[in-house]
C-alpha cells in the first residue's frame, strides 16, 4: 500500500489489519501508540547512521546538515522513548486523563532496548543488502554510499505528507547518488532496484505470515475430527 498511498496514509492500513487479527486485544488508541512508538525507536536507531553519514568525507555541507538533522532527530525520538515511562507515572501528572491511559501502556526501558537493538540489527542487514546491490550493478561495494542511500531513503519516507511512500525513497535515494557523483540513469536504476526487492520482501513476509496462519487454522478445524476419528478406532 505504501507505493501509492500518500506517507502516513499507509500506517491506517495497517492499524486495520492488526485490529481486525483475530485475538487482538488491543483498541485503535493502543495500536496507535504502538506504532509511534515504533516510530520513534526506527528513528532512534536510524541515528549512529546519520550521526556517521554527516561526518563522512566527501559529502557537500548541505547533505551534512541534512543528515546531521537526521541524527539529532534519531537522538530526540530516543529520549522520547526513554523519559516516556517516567513522565506517564509521575504523581503530577496522574490526575490528567491522558496520563492515567499512559501509564499502563508506555513501553518499559528494557522492551524499548530490545525493540531498539533489533531494528537497529535490520537496519545493518538492509544496509549490507545495499552494498551487495551496488556491487552487482557494477557500482563498486561502498558501505558507506549504501548507508547514505539507505538514510536518504528513510528519511523521505518520515515526511508526514508526501507523494506514494515508495516513490518519495526513490527519489530521496536518487538525489543522494547522483551528488555523491554517480550517473542519473545509473542512480535512478539503483534507487528502483532497491526498492522493488524492498517491496519483494514485504510481500514475502506478508505471504509467510498468511501462510503461518492458514495452516494454524486448518490444524485447528482439523484437530477435532482426527480426534473423533482416533476413538472410533
Amino acid at each position: 500500500m505504501g507505493i501509492v498511498l500518500p506517507g502516513r496514509f499507509d500506517e491506517l492500513v495497517r492499524i486495520a489489519i492488526v485490529r481486525r487479527f483475530p485475538g487482538c486485544p488491543a483498541g485503535i488508541p493502543t495500536i496507535c501508540l504502538s506504532l509511534v512508538t515504533l516510530g520513534l525507536i526506527d528513528s532512534a536507531a536510524l541515528a549512529p547512521f546519520a550521526m556517521i553519514a554527516a561526518g563522512w568525507p566527501g559529502n557537500s555541507v548541505g547533505v551534512r546538515v541534512g543528515f546531521a538533522i537526521v541524527g539529532a532527530g534519531g537522538i530526540a525520538a530516543a529520549a522520547v522513548v526513554l523519559t516516556l515511562p517516567r513522565v506517564a507515572a509521575s504523581p503530577r501528572l496522574m490526575r490528567f486523563r491522558l496520563a492515567r491511559w499512559l501509564a499502563p501502556r508506555a513501553t518499559p526501558l528494557r522492551g524499548a532496548i530490545e525493540a531498539w537493538a533489533l531494528v537497529s540489527a535490520s537496519w545493518v542487514v538492509r544496509a549490507t543488502a545495499l552494498t551487495l546491490l551496488l556491487a552487482a550493478l557494477g557500482l563498486g561495494y561502498s558501505f558507506p554510499l549504501a548507508m547514505m542511500f539507505l538514510c536518504a531513503a528513510s528519511a523521505a519516507a518520515a515526511l508526514p505528507i508526501a507523494l506514494g511512500g515508495a516513490a518519495t525513497q526513490v527519489g530521496a535515494g536518487a538525489t543522494l547518488l547522483i551528488v555523491s557523483g554517480i550517473g542519473t540513469s545509473e542512480a535512478l536504476g539503483y534507487a528502483l532496484a532497491a526498492q522493488t526487492l524492498l517491496i519483494l520482501s514485504g510481500a514475502a513476509v506478508l505471504l509467510l505470515a498468511v501462510t503461518w496462519r492458514t495452516s494454524r487454522w486448518f490444524a485447528g478445524v482439523a484437530a477435532p475430527h482426527l480426534g473423533s476419528l482416533r476413538l472410533r478406532f
